[in-house]
């Protein structure tokens, strides 16, 4: 019962919260006027719930889609062909394939069907969406959705005897559409709650992560492109829900009510609200909802000065300018990601919660690898060799230093060790497990992970967050939000776990960055260059800080750095790689004390001293 109220209480409370605060706006406005207002606040509603739905997909996965609308016509005409009487379509669509003709629904499940049917379009489209995300970025996904658009709409026009063409379209008999607004209210009211449950799932936080930074949620073994499709189906329950309540109330269907216009609409306002945020998607709706009304009154007025704006169109050069101008000024929205319940309960969570509770060790369960093994890699850019022919052995009982100059190989080698490169030649086993040729994700999740020279936080999430979607690889939510508590207070961070990351100054960045890696509950750590940036009295702190979660987890760690002094302070065993190859390795003090390693770093007989080395 506690896990369940846990999962839904809050999301349940923040849908009462948020649709209580929109329905007493409205109804308070619609009391006030003409039967008008009350047409404003059924559309604004249905539109509300379509631009839910397109935010539970660009919202969570930073790819910004321009078909949803398009994924709205399917659903559209789905539930028309389905719902429209059969004398109806006997005027309209009579020779429609399928004998669809000769079927009458009624609108549940004829939703239902609608529902279903946009989903499984969708899922054959989301498999080239989420490679093309994973592969060239989210241009290309975005490349795609506009297609679907323009699919949609070149269907819907050509395909006369199934959706009646550009001219006629489809239609309801009088009296046969939507007669009351408790369908709209429960359609509005479920898609906040679902957007809430979405964001707050397992699975919406790892799609949030890899909005911010895809290849460090990959680095933590999780895999985006397939977040991205369930987010891309939960979207499109929602979309399908409101392009039928749409119809529905229209009456009606053409190829235009879910075309270009439409998206423009819809768009502006989940852009102008933020994006990334349900309430400011919300607000978005409620802002362009009242400016495109005021442009189309000011259009039909009788304003003689600038007539070359106070014309026919002011609403669609409204909604261009107000994307535009948010687009420039203020792209992640005026809300940003800004949550009404949060603010109002944040203080009270954070109240609840008291001291970090203290770091309970996990037990280890059956055999651990003990060793990474490097055999003979080489890797091979154009004319130039990162690596040649590198060897080393690590074992996880000591903390293990790899050091060099700028271009010695070091951060090719951990690249290699997590899939980020591929060997030109050569392997690398952890324990008996060959790794080489293994994705990112897998080498993750058999045991090692990363961090990076240039930090990669998840900058809009918040400390907390940043190490519970990491933890959360291996543990369920409850779990994970347990264990992420331990390793906050383990490593100082308690007080700023709902700090966002972005606001971190460069220390704390450092300090969560490892604690990230950490809460995965690695075999191994591989460290990139942990005190770039800091000065001594920082980099002292960061070998503490490496050593005690090192402890606190059971793994070993793997560093590469420039600073000796860091390496000799923290490491039991160090290799020195320089041009590819590792030159000297022992303990910190064998190797610091290496004429060759003193040429590497200082050039003393640097060309006559490595290259008897080599030969």
């Amino acid at each position: 019962m506690n896990e369940l109220l846990r999962r839904f209480g809050g999301p349940l409370l923040s849908a009462f919260l948020i649709y209580g605060v929109l329905f007493i706006a409205t109804t308070l406005y619609a009391s006030g006027g003409s039967a008008s207002r009350d047409n404003i606040v059924t559309q604004m509603f249905i539109n509300a719930i379509i631009v839910i739905g397109m935010q539970i997909y660009i919202g969570n996965t930073g790819v910004l889609s321009f078909g949803h609308v398009g994924f709205g016509a399917v659903a559209g005409y789905t539930f028309a062909v389905l719902a429209i009487s059969v004398d109806r379509k006997a005027v309209t669509i009579r020779n429609a394939p399928f004998g669809l003709s000769d079927i009458q629904w009624d609108p549940i499940p004829a939703g239902i069907a609608a529902v279903v049917v946009t989903v499984i379009v969708a899922m054959i489209v989301g498999i080239g969406l989420a490679r093309s995300a994973a592969t060239s970025g989210a241009i290309a996904a975005t490349v795609i959705t506009l297609a679907v658009l323009f699919l949609a709409h070149e269907v819907a026009v050509n395909w006369e005897d199934l959706t009646g063409g550009d001219r006629g379209g489809l239609s309801f008999s009088i009296g046969g559409t939507l007669d009351s607004v408790v369908p709209i209210h429960l359609g509005l009211f479920g898609s906040i709650l679902l957007a809430r449950l979405y964001g707050t799932s397992r699975s919406g936080r790892i799609a949030q992560s890899a909005r911010e930074d895809g290849l460090a949620a990959v680095a933590m073994g999780h895999e985006p492109g397939r977040h991205q499709t369930i987010a891309l189906a939960v979207s499109m329950i929602l979309v399908a829900v409101g392009a039928s309540l749409r119809v529905f109330e229209l009456g009606s269907i053409t190829p235009r009510f879910f075309f270009f216009e439409f998206t423009l609409l819809t768009l502006t306002m989940l852009i102008v609200g933020g994006r990334n945020s349900l309430s400011g998607a919300l607000l978005g709706v409620v802002i362009i909802t009242v400016g495109n009304e005021l442009s189309r009154f000011l259009a039909g007025s009788s304003v003689e000065a600038l007539p070359f704006i106070f014309r026919p169109g002011l609403s669609g050069l409204f909604l261009g300018l107000a994307m535009i101008g948010f687009m420039i000024f203020r792209p992640k929205g005026i809300l940003q990601d800004w949550e009404l319940d949060d603010a109002l309960f944040s203080r009270w969570r954070r109240s609840r919660e008291g001291d970090a509770p203290e770091f309970v060790q996990r037990p280890t369960e059956g055999d651990q690898p003990q060793t990474i093994e490097v055999e003979d890699i080489v890797v091979q850019f154009g004319g130039f060799r990162a690596l040649d022919n590198t060897t080393l052995e690590i074992n996880r009982s000591e903390i293990t230093g790899i050091i060099g100059p700028n271009g010695a190989g070091k951060t090719t080698l951990l690249n290699v060790l997590t899939g980020v490169v591929p060997p030109t030649s050569g392997k690398a086993f952890l324990a008996d497990v060959e790794v080489t040729g293994l994705s990112t994700q897998k080498i993750s999740r058999a045991g090692l992970t990363r961090t990076f020279q240039n930090l990669r936080l998840f900058d809009s999430l918040t400390v907390r967050e940043n190490i519970a979607t990491a933890a959360l690889r291996n543990m369920s939510g409850a779990e994970s939000a347990e264990f992420t508590k331990q390793l906050l207070g383990a490593v100082g961070l308690w007080d700023l776990r709902d700090r966002r990351a972005s606001e971190l100054d460069y220390g704390n960045a450092r300090r969560l960055e490892l604690a990230r890696a950490a809460a995965v509950q690695p075999h191994f750590m591989l460290l990139d260059e942990p005190t770039s940036g800091m000065n001594e009295a920082e980099s002292l702190v960061m070998a503490d800080d490496v050593r005690n979660i090192a402890t606190l987890i059971g793994a070993g760690v793997v560093v590469i750095d420039h600073d000796l002094g860091f390496i000799s302070g923290l490491c039991d065993k160090v290799f020195c790689l320089d041009q590819g190859v590792v030159v000297s390795s022992g303990t910190a003090a064998e190797v610091q004390a290496d004429p060759i390693v003193r040429a590497v770093y200082l050039g003393t007989e640097a060309d006559s001293v490595t290259a008897g080395k080599f030969g």
